[in-house]
């Protein structure tokens, strides 16, 4: 089994509002669902011009994640009203156990 993320920093267009900004996003977000990936809003949630959108999949090998990952960023390229300012991706394998103090928890 393999893990895949992808974090997509956005500046937005002509964005004033949150309001907007979600108009913008929502969409994006919808899009990149039907890739079957996990895909949300995951930072700059209070900036209006800024978004980053966190992406996951999980695969039976690395070569499929890494090609859906690639869709997904070139998808996101696509939409006009965005510039993708980076894209971050990491493929966990079977043997890159995480300790468990790596966990995040939410207090």
């Amino acid at each position: 089994m393999f893990v895949g993320t992808l974090r997509l920093d956005l500046l937005l267009g002509d964005v004033h509002s949150l309001k907007a900004k979600r108009s913008v996003v929502r969409p994006i977000v919808a899009e990149l669902a039907r890739f079957g990936v996990s895909a949300a809003e995951a930072g700059a949630q209070d900036l209006h011009r800024r978004a980053v959108i966190g992406v996951a999949i999980v695969a039976a090998d690395a070569r499929h994640c890494r090609e859906v990952l690639d869709s997904c960023e070139r998808a996101v390229m696509g939409h006009p009203e965005v510039d993708l300012l980076s894209a971050q991706r990491r493929i966990l394998r079977p043997e890159d156990d995480l300790d468990p103090f790596d966990v995040v928890h939410d207090d």
